[in-house]
């Protein structure tokens, strides 16, 4: 099979960023973004992608889509809500890092990351540094973010991390990321990014 059509099977198959399937419609505006960091936290934890996800909607199906909401929720509303999605092994500590997460984003950034991205002006190293001041936002959190984000913030892209690239050779496709961005003729580079990310957490 050429890789072409290797691409095109997997994007078939896995062609949907995280952030759709939690139900954010990303844009370059606050919510969204803070939603998306929301997600980049979950998603990061030694926890299944699908319960992450689910605790994500369910955080938000409580109305904790904001900086200030979710600042303003208690402890017990903001575990509670993990506990729906499924994200009990970890909702003490996480419940009490989204706060204090939500609270430095109100602090520092206006509850707007478009700020951290203008601090960053376009360098890569000061975005990641930024988003690693965020409470539960390690490495992986934030090359999650990245990844996602790059829809909206081009001049991350194409961010296609370690686990991205894991996918890409377990299908037998390029690891250099440019070689995989022209492989894949003008597709979103965060869906290209999800689908080899899912390629590579694939136990099938």
């Amino acid at each position: 099979m050429s890789s072409r059509r290797t691409l095109d099977d997997l994007l078939e198959r896995h062609g949907t960023t995280y952030a759709d399937e939690a139900g954010i419609r990303l844009r370059d505006t606050p919510q969204p973004l803070y939603q998306l960091l929301v997600l980049s936290h979950l998603l990061s934890a030694r926890i299944r992608a699908e319960i992450a996800v689910a605790s994500a909607r369910a955080l938000f199906s409580h109305r904790l889509r904001t900086p200030r909401r979710m600042a303003d929720a208690t402890w017990q509303e903001r575990v509670d809500a993990l506990g729906e999605g499924g994200y009990r092994r970890y909702d003490e500590r996480t419940s009490t890092q989204l706060g204090e997460g939500a609270l430095l984003l109100l602090d520092s950034y206006g509850g707007d990351l478009r700020r951290l991205r203008r601090e960053a002006d376009g360098d890569a190293d000061t975005l990641r540094a930024g988003l690693r001041r965020f409470p539960g936002i390690g490495p992986a959190g934030a090359d999650i973010f990245l990844r996602e984000v790059q829809t909206v913030w081009p001049e991350t892209a194409p961010h296609l991390d370690a686990k991205a690239l894991q996918g890409a050779e377990r299908l037998g496709l390029p690891t250099d990321p440019d070689k995989l961005v022209r492989l894949a003729e003008g597709e979103d580079p965060a869906v290209l990014a999800a689908a080899l990310v899912r390629s590579a957490l694939d136990k099938g």
